[in-house]
């Protein structure tokens, strides 16, 4: 569809939904040589001309996410050596996003160090999607296009017609998604209030609206070990809830997340492929594709327009 100006290149974290983007853009991947030494340093090489051209390069932050960050990097500075004309990130899952703030005395901005990364190296542009907190857009100096999955996810669940949904934030921090889910589905919505005692731990201390007799549909931006979905989907069984499904864009699922997510009471988990997920997993996981919305996001950067018409919802 694009001329030979405009390349597109996966890392190694997730080359399918590189390859799904390029082919919705009428496009091949480019080819690129990525390698390791003995020694674990990453090697890479163009093996096409890339000199005056627009760069794609398809990268997620999943486990193991440094290796991944690095190898970004360096897919980066081989670009920029080469000519490239611009280097555009296409990021679905931007790592270290829950360290946005100093939440305790002598801790890092984690997100904000990584941005400073991606710009050192040469990024001339982000595309990304669903960020932990939409803030992080302020950390750069480059365009962010950030892109949501929300209009993906809440079609697919308001298709299901499921009887008494309520739309069940998790914490404060996701009540404009669930307020947005809600308006599409014409339910109500609930939030619950957590504490953390520790990473990855989540206590549910309150419940704002009714979801007894209710089926809830619980969004996230992000499934990590799972622990916390389980608790609130326990949670609100105990408050007389019916059996909840999950809604999330990224599943980062560490550990034991896949098994922990295989709850009697949770009848579906709808995820993207913004990371790959094993194929080992219960019929309860329903896999939801970016592709399409990357593509036009690089479709409206190569010939212009506004990327809000990608929201049908309302943007992020």
């Amino acid at each position: 569809m694009y001329s030979d100006k405009v390349k597109i290149f996966s890392g190694s974290s997730n080359p399918k939904l590189a390859e799904r983007i390029a082919a919705e853009l009428g496009q091949s991947l480019g080819i690129i040589k990525l390698s390791r030494f003995k020694s674990g340093e990453i090697y890479c090489l163009y093996e096409e001309s890339i000199r005056n051209c627009d760069v794609f390069l398809v990268q997620t932050f999943s486990h193991p996410i440094n290796e991944h960050l690095v190898e970004l990097l360096v897919m980066m500075d081989a670009a920029k050596r080469a000519s490239a004309k611009t280097i555009n990130i296409v990021l679905p899952y931007y790592g270290y996003s829950r360290q946005e703030r100093k939440a305790a005395p002598r801790e890092p901005i984690s997100a904000k160090l990584v941005a400073d990364l991606l710009q050192a190296a040469g990024a001339d542009r982000v595309v990304t999607i669903d960020l932990h907190a939409p803030a992080i857009q302020g950390f750069f100096d480059i365009p962010v296009d950030h892109l949501t999955a929300l209009d993906l996810i809440s079609d697919y669940i308001r298709r299901k017609d499921i009887r008494n949904p309520v739309v069940v934030s998790p914490d404060a921090g996701r009540a404009s998604a669930a307020e947005k889910m809600a308006n599409v589905l014409d339910a109500p919505f609930a939030i619950m209030i957590k504490k953390r005692p520790a990473h990855n731990e989540a206590v549910i201390t309150h419940l704002i609206g009714e979801v007894a007799g209710y089926t809830p549909i619980i969004i996230e931006d992000l499934i990590d070990t799972g622990t916390t979905i389980v608790n609130v989907v326990e949670g609100l069984k105990e408050r007389g809830a019916e059996d909840a499904f999950i809604c999330a864009t990224h599943p980062v699922f560490s550990g034991p997340a896949i098994q922990r997510l295989d709850h009697p009471n949770i009848n579906e988990v709808v995820i993207t492929d913004s990371i790959a997920v094993e194929e080992s997993h219960s019929d309860k996981f329903k896999i939801l594709t970016v592709a399409p919305l990357l593509s036009n996001a690089i479709r409206i950067i190569l010939e212009g327009g506004s990327i809000s018409s990608l929201f049908k919802y309302g943007g992020v």
